[in-house]
């Protein structure tokens, strides 16, 4: 990719006016340390040192975007809770919009509460609804859709699904529908529930392991051949443009057309690849609707992925070590 100016078209991505529609939840991370066993039962005793609330879910991937230096606006629905305020505090402090966030009494803003000592996570509590949006909320939805796309005429729109209830056919359909006939771009990180329901997008991201139950494939075959008969079969099913596949520590598989590759990941310090594929998607995201270039895509967002997978917890992209890991793996 000799050719490729990486300040250049940093700044391009900065120029990206983008959207991500999806299951928004906030991240409680409560760290202490154990002394002692509780007298009440055979279970230890955490001592709370500190609580932190981070961005998570959908709402990490307009995070990424944000930290690229592109305007992103979150489409959601929360819940009428503090939670949802804690939340919506957070994105905006991020530079992210929430002018078109909704919260409904019906549901509870997903909250996913890590208790963590000794750098170990010894338990999760989840507080949330999985069930789909009613059709007032549904309709609420879209109309936010509808006035958001009017008033900012966005480049590209991210569903970001983690099967928590906001993305249901009818809201998907609509919405691809309207961006479609507003000439926007649609990308996809699906999940199980709704993983055939996003026909006719022009990016669809799921990773490997998603995909082969999916399509119920055996073996574990990742070689570009094999890929080629996955993107097959996808397309066959949801006729979209590209096909942009994770696979984990052997990186990224793209198609579009007759045009595929897999380009393998760098090496890395893994610590956690939790968030990795909202990072993922999010640059993709913005390479794309910046460059229309498939292989500059892949393979900036292989890179971007794999450099959150060096931090603990959910994390966003660091703009400026992206910049300098294109311009060393990428020369």
């Amino acid at each position: 990719m000799d050719s490729v100016n990486f300040d250049q078209l940093f700044r391009q991505l900065s120029g990206v006016k983008a959207a991500v529609i999806g299951d928004v939840m906030l991240d409680t991370y409560m760290w202490g340390h154990v002394d002692r066993i509780s007298p009440e039962a055979p279970v230890p005793i955490v001592t709370l040192d500190r609580k932190e609330y981070r961005i998570g879910g959908a709402a990490n991937v307009a995070l990424n975007i944000a930290a690229m230096g592109a305007a992103v606006t979150m489409l959601s629905v929360t819940g009428a809770d503090e939670e949802g305020e804690v939340l919506t505090r957070l994105l905006q402090e991020s530079q992210i919009n929430t002018g078109y966030l909704l919260t409904s009494p019906k549901r509870v803003t997903t909250n996913k509460t890590r208790i963590i000592s000794r750098n170990q996570q010894m338990m999760r509590l989840d507080h949330e609804i999985t069930t789909d949006l009613g059709y007032e909320d549904e309709n609420r939805l879209i109309l936010a859709v509808q006035n958001f796309i009017a008033v900012e005429k966005p480049d590209v729109l991210i569903f970001e699904d983690y099967n928590k209830g906001v993305l249901t056919e009818l809201v998907i359909d609509k919405i691809i529908s309207l961006c479609r006939h507003h000439g926007i771009i649609t990308t996809v990180d699906p999940k199980k529930k709704n993983f055939f329901h996003y026909k006719g997008v022009d990016i669809f991201k799921p990773n490997f392991k998603e995909v082969k139950e999916a399509l119920h494939l055996p073996g574990d075959d990742a070689g570009v051949a094999a890929m080629r008969s996955v993107h097959q079969q996808l397309h066959s099913r949801l006729q979209h443009q590209v096909s942009l596949i994770t696979l984990s520590e052997r990186g990224v598989f793209f198609q579009a057309g007759e045009e595929a590759a897999v380009l393998p990941s760098h090496l890395r310090q893994i610590a956690d690849v939790s968030g990795a594929g909202d990072t993922v998607i999010a640059i993709a995201s913005l390479v794309y609707a910046a460059t229309r270039n498939l292989t500059l895509m892949a393979a900036v967002a292989n890179i971007a992925g794999g450099l959150v997978c060096e931090e603990v917890g959910t994390a966003s992209i660091n703009r400026e070590r992206l910049l300098q890991e294109c311009k060393h793996l990428l020369k």
